[in-house]
């Protein structure tokens, strides 16, 4: 790193601080210590002089491209770099090419890194398989999405994966005290001000060090010594969280409000939704969702529940956000408050489980629609028995399930809310079966 801020001013700010930053060996890698600390797996294999393939998989901005590079460097071999999201065919073969005539040169194998690895399709992936089994590819494939969705089976069993995190508050102070004494050392950084950085990274070093350089630069060209938070505010525009639409931060969330509803927790309810909220979810998804634990969690035991779930939507389509947004955060603490059940769900899952593997059986004659002479010569609900005739509007022994179906128990009501009650009634009732033969 020091030649870099031994070049002249000029080339210095022509190349991104978080390029002249990036560590040139593992002691310099700020954050990853579960992986590179003393007798953990990547210390290990830079330490082996073995080269072995695999896939790191994080999110942005936490030294996979980093850790590829100096994996490279520590076992003395050529570095050929492809992102998948500019790269085809045509680069993986010249890639392919440039390998071939390296390995004639020196006799070793490149170390060829695909950033977003995921974004190849399954042909792409497949077709550095014979080069890796050949030896003439160390590969090293980095990604943001979960390894055993996005990439083919074939390659991943030739992987290692290794998994990095996001740098905590820790680690992302360090590398921007590090930033801040290396390429601004005339500018101090006020301690609200550093919070602010700091909590705009969002556990990202790279958007840590873009967001420094841009602030440091404007404090520079305003002749200011220290960087209060009020630049920083003026500076920065508003930016998103760590948050993909299509990938695990998604879904890892949207799976950290529902288990939070179905625990009765409304603080951390309300916690997730807001920060889907405020990573840009779409509000009609979380309203179809909200809907969903209303069935799937709390069912009769509070039937209210998926009434406020579908009037919360129905509010939100009117006013939209962010006014619509407060209905959501309404139901979801009203679901998370509410009764439990999931005896609805168990008992659905049950029976659809058994009719996918039944035969179809006929409808029995009594409970057949006989709107014709010729229905009701055949005997086509004749021996029906009309519930609201008989005392206390029930049929005792009446029988509704096909011939061959012996009473399932599907449904099992829980002890808590309305559903309590429903057990009650169904205890009931399975005793005047019972005493009607």
């Amino acid at each position: 790193m020091a030649d870099l801020f031994e070049q002249p001013l000029s080339q210095r700010q022509a190349v991104p601080l978080a390029e002249r930053l990036r560590p040139t060996t593992i002691e310099d890698v700020v954050g990853q210590s579960h992986l590179l600390g003393a007798g953990k797996p990547l210390r290990i294999a830079f330490q082996s002089g073995q080269p072995h393939s695999m896939i790191f998989w994080g999110p942005p901005g936490v030294g996979k491209t980093t850790l590829a590079r100096l994996m490279a460097d520590a076992f003395g071999l050529p570095f050929i770099a492809l992102s998948a999201v500019l790269s085809g065919v045509k680069e993986i073969r010249e890639a392919v090419v440039q390998a071939e005539q390296t390995r004639l040169l020196n006799g070793k194998p490149t170390l060829l890194f695909v950033d977003e690895v995921h974004r190849f399709n399954k042909s792409q992936q497949d077709a550095f398989l014979p080069h890796v089994e050949a030896g003439l590819f160390v590969f090293i494939g980095a990604t943001t999405e979960n390894p055993s969705f996005e990439v083919n089976n074939a390659l991943l069993s030739r992987a290692a994966v290794y998994v990095l995190k996001a740098l905590d508050q820790t680690e992302l102070r360090q590398l921007l005290a590090r930033a801040n004494q290396l390429a601004y050392p005339d500018l101090a950084v006020a301690d609200a001000a550093m919070e602010t950085l700091l909590a705009s990274a969002d556990g990202d070093g790279r958007k840590l060090l873009n967001n420094f350089e841009l602030v440091a630069r404007a404090a520079q060209q305003a002749g200011l010594t220290t960087i209060e938070g009020e630049l920083i505010a003026q500076v920065l525009t508003q930016s998103l969280r760590r948050f993909d639409k299509g990938g695990d931060a998604f879904y890892d969330q949207i799976s950290a409000l529902h288990k939070s509803v179905r625990g009765s927790n409304p603080d951390a309810a309300l916690y997730w939704l807001v920060r889907m909220l405020d990573g840009g979810a779409d509000p009609r998804y979380l309203a179809r969702r909200i809907i969903r634990m209303a069935s799937e969690d709390i069912g009769l035991a509070d039937p209210r529940a998926l009434r406020i779930a579908l009037d919360a939507a129905e509010t939100y389509e009117r006013l939209g956000s962010p006014e619509g947004e407060l209905t959501l955060a309404q139901a979801v603490l009203y679901l998370a408050c509410a009764a439990k059940s999931n005896a609805s769900y168990l008992a659905y899952k049950a029976a659809k489980a058994f009719v996918a593997n039944d035969a179809s059986r006929p409808v029995p004659e009594h409970l057949r629609n006989a709107p014709t002479k010729l229905m009701k010569d055949l005997g086509y609900g004749k021996t029906y028995r009309y519930a609201h005739d008989e005392p206390n509007a029930y049929a005792a022994g009446e029988t509704y399930l096909p011939e061959g179906i012996d009473e399932p128990g599907w449904y099992q009501p829980t002890p808590r809310g309305l559903e309590a009650k429903i057990a009650e009634k169904l205890a009931v009732l399975k005793q005047w079966d019972e005493d009607a033969g």
